[in-house]
């Protein structure tokens, strides 16, 4: 649910204040529905859980066509949970492709020099995962296991390939000033 809290917390943040449908309305308008599998049932329970856990204060009710609708505003503790949560999507190599979707998403939110040394602590975790990735293609006939099983080293290595070059592509992007980030 990480993804799903970043995204309504980051879209609040960038309305200053919105209620479900807003939101909703929001991340419809990004696809996040295909690429972090935010649905509308999870942006109505992240908005309640997210308020029960005091990141986001309820600040009045809409009311008019339809039912009443709470809209929500980002709290302090808030804000540091959003920052936490981007800087593991950002940074952690090990963060899964909808977390990393979600910060890009949300890397508007972050200045620009953190989120280019976010990117290259992302990188460097990248990095050091293709060695042993690459071990693994040779080493599964010499562990006694099927030699295809390797396959799978293989799809993770174009897979963790691929992510570098994007890393390192979007480190350049920000780099030449491109996006207009926090600063």
């Amino acid at each position: 649910m990480s993804a799903t809290r970043m995204l309504v917390l980051g879209v609040v943040k960038l309305v200053g204040e919105a209620h479900g449908y807003v939101v909703r309305r929001e991340l419809k308008s990004w696809a996040a529905d295909q690429w972090a599998n935010v649905q509308p049932g999870s942006i109505y329970h992240a908005l309640k859980s997210l308020a029960k856990d005091g990141l986001l204060e309820p600040v009045g009710v809409e009311s008019g066509e339809g039912p009443a609708r709470t809209t929500y505003k980002i709290t302090a503790t808030g804000e540091h949970e959003l920052q936490d949560l981007l800087n593991h999507a950002l940074a952690d190599a090990s963060a899964g492709n909808d977390e990393v979707s979600a910060g890009v998403a949300m890397i508007n939110l972050v200045p620009r020099k953190q989120a280019i040394v976010l990117l290259k602590n992302r990188l460097a975790g990248l990095e050091g995962q293709l060695a042993p990735t690459r071990h693994g293609i040779t080493s599964m006939p010499e562990m006694g296991k099927p030699q295809h099983v390797s396959e799978l080293f293989r799809l993770w290595l174009v897979h963790l390939e691929g992510q570098v070059r994007w890393t390192q592509e979007l480190i350049e992007r920000l780099e030449a000033g491109e996006y207009a980030l926090k600063d």
